[in-house]
């Protein structure tokens, strides 16, 4: 016998609508709610924090340490500004506790590497006797290929003739060129050191009686040996003790030359070479009495094809 279907008399549950669907159910029924005041899906902040945390993270840590520079900044003293009483100050210090390079001796030191000592020989005609010296002077490198510039009677006479330079080098020269009216040669060396440094030839255009200069060269053969002083006067003139020759146009000095400083250079206060000592006056004696005579430096204006210096 066929039995008739059995229905259950409970009613089906009602499965809820999902989250879009409410927020979606929301909006249409009260379409002037604000947006913030919309039921929001639960968990998608979480959702979204879980999928950016390094992002967050480092956003976070940035902000932290901006916050720490800020507060540092703030909390550093505001520096001073310095008063024109506070450099005088400093500059007083400086003077009282350091000793400071006079300018003869900054001078000077610019020009020492270019300053040669000159020797001359004269052959003996005695076999095996060697040679004896003939003199002894100072010269100034005016070019780095070994060009040098000297006094006239410095290597007049000698049959041979030698240099000795800043580091101890020493070589025989070849005379190159002379001047007989301005007492002046130029010989060039056979064997350069390394790294030879020529001066720097300067101008008596702008020289004036009282500038302060500085002479350089072997007095004696002693040196090099500086010495100091001031323009005496321009355009003098010289004879020599014999009287063969009489030099015009030359600087006078006071700084303290003597034999063995002819050649050297004469040198102003930025170092630059504005004559060449030639000779002193002393009526009495060979050695200095205050006045000495430095040819200019315009003097050998062709010396070495480049004139004037």
């Amino acid at each position: 016998m066929k039995r008739p279907a059995l229905y259950s008399a409970a009613k089906p549950a009602r499965s809820d609508p999902p989250p879009a669907a409410v927020a979606t159910a929301a909006r249409t029924a009260m379409p002037n709610l604000p947006a913030a005041k919309l039921p929001v899906p639960p968990g998608r902040a979480r959702s979204f924090a879980l999928r950016h945390d390094r992002a967050l993270l480092l956003f976070g840590g940035m902000l932290i340490a901006l916050g720490l520079f800020v507060v540092r900044d703030q909390m550093r003293p505001t520096g001073r500004e310095l008063s024109q009483d506070d450099i005088d100050a400093a500059v007083l210090h400086t003077l009282d506790t350091k000793t400071l390079p006079s300018r003869a001796t900054k001078a000077a030191a610019l020009v020492m590497p270019s300053v040669v000592r000159v020797r001359g020989y004269d052959e003996d005609d005695e076999p095996g006797a060697g040679e004896r010296m003939n003199g002894v002077g100072s010269g100034v490198v005016i070019v780095d290929n070994g060009t040098i510039l000297t006094n006239l009677h410095v290597v007049t006479g000698a049959k041979r003739m030698s240099v000795t330079f800043f580091d101890g080098t020493e070589s025989e020269v070849d005379v190159i060129r002379v001047y007989p009216e301005n007492d002046l040669a130029v010989i060039k060396a056979k064997k350069l050191p390394d790294d030879l440094q020529p001066a720097t030839l300067g101008s008596t255009a702008h020289l004036q009686s009282g500038d302060e200069v500085v002479a350089v060269g072997f007095p004696f053969g002693i040196g090099p040996s500086t010495s100091a002083g001031v323009v005496s006067g321009l355009d003098r003139e010289f004879r020599s003790r014999e009287g063969k020759r009489i030099l015009t146009g030359l600087i006078q000095f006071d700084a303290a030359a003597n034999p063995g400083n002819s050649g050297g250079p004469l040198i102003t206060m930025s170092g630059e070479v504005v004559g060449i000592v030639t000779a002193i006056l002393n009526p009495t004696g060979p050695t200095f009495a205050g006045i000495g005579f430095a040819a200019t430096i315009e003097s050998a204006g062709g010396a070495v094809g480049v004139p004037p210096f």
